[in-house]
């Protein structure tokens, strides 16, 4: 089974997407759940195709200019892209549905 790749994604690639990235280590960690993490910006990421982005909420309506296929990815929306109780509340599910998580 391939390791799943999650993609932490900001505007530029740099400051927020790898703050968000540091922190859902913390709680992938905590999970017990062992997975590709990187960071990018937000033209790359599309054509990067990993199994879930993880962006900040304002990030979306730039999301919806790109053809993202969601069978192949999701993409989580998060208020608080350093929250780590929000993270694993919306990545958990997910973890679980592409079977990385019992």
């Amino acid at each position: 089974m391939k390791k799943l790749n999650l993609l932490f994604v900001c505007g530029a690639g740099l400051g927020s997407s790898f703050a968000c990235q540091m922190v859902a280590e913390d709680v992938l960690n905590k999970l017990g759940v062992d997975v590709r993490l990187d960071h990018s910006d937000i033209s790359s990421a599309v054509s990067a195709k990993p199994d879930i982005i993880i962006t900040a909420q304002n990030f979306q309506t730039q999301f919806e200019k790109f053809s993202v296929d969601p069978k192949q990815t999701t993409i989580v929306y998060l208020k608080n892209i350093v929250s780590k109780q929000e993270i694993e509340e919306k990545i958990t599910p997910l973890l679980k549905e592409k079977g990385v998580l019992a």
